[in-house]
């Protein structure tokens, strides 16, 4: 399983509040790239797997969403957090 508790805690203490506290929008955004990042590599080498390529579409519409909340909501996470995860080039 590429996606383990132990990954998931170090994503959620290393961007969110602490490693319990999944409910930051820094550490979703953060584990929603993990994700992808991980799906886009697969897709490389199964290039006709249409049900994760359709996966990876909502997940990154699901983090998109996530990103416009918090660039509402205060713009200096939003900067910081784009910064740190190399969301834009």
């Amino acid at each position: 399983m590429y996606l383990t508790s132990e990954i998931k805690k170090n994503i959620f203490k290393e961007y969110g509040k602490s490693e319990l506290d999944s409910g930051t929008v820094e550490g979703q955004v953060a584990l929603f790239t993990f994700r992808i990042k991980h799906l886009t590599n697969h897709l490389k080498t199964n290039k006709k797997d249409r049900v994760t390529e359709r996966s990876l579409v909502r997940m990154v519409g699901k983090r998109r969403k996530l990103l416009d909340y918090l660039k509402e909501k205060d713009i200096e996470r939003y900067r910081a957090i784009i910064k740190t995860l190399g969301l834009r080039k």
